[in-house]
């Protein structure tokens, strides 16, 4: 994760962003409003294909890993154990149209949340490199 320091914030060191992004419910509240974006939006529905039917575990999964990752709680290592996100996801083969649907989904769930605008523009710039390296991880496992 990058840091960004500046007069009022510190996202990206110690658990300022798990605070900025409203602790586990505030992340619960954008995982939710992402994927009832990835179910109604026409441009995501292949990586909604992507999902089981029933989003309930992925729900969980997001938000437990969101919450490690903007420097709160470990709640994903501590019920589903390690992740590594890139390799986790190399099966589904991910292009740069799903990964622009992905951020697409998110940008507008960060857009709907109750953050401070340099908070959703530092989330959303951070999200990129994950979902980058999703991608670039399927990419690599198509070539071989």
């Amino acid at each position: 994760m990058l840091f960004v320091k500046d007069s009022m914030n510190n996202y990206g060191i110690g658990d300022a962003s798990y605070q900025a992004a409203g602790e586990l419910a505030g992340i619960t509240r954008l995982v939710d409003d992402f994927y009832r974006f990835m179910e109604t939006i026409p441009e995501a529905q292949e990586i909604r294909r992507m999902h089981q039917d029933d989003l309930t575990e992925s729900r969980r999964k997001l938000a437990y890993f969101l919450s490690g990752w903007l420097g709160g709680p470990k709640l994903y290592s501590e019920h589903f154990g390690s992740i590594n996100i890139p390799k986790a996801h190399q099966h589904l083969k991910v292009n740069i149209q799903q990964e622009q649907a992905w951020l697409l989904c998110m940008e507008k769930a960060i857009a709907l949340q109750p953050y401070k605008e340099d908070f959703k523009q530092y989330l959303l710039e951070q999200l990129r490199v994950p979902a980058k390296r999703i991608r670039l991880t399927g990419e690599e496992a198509s070539d071989s």
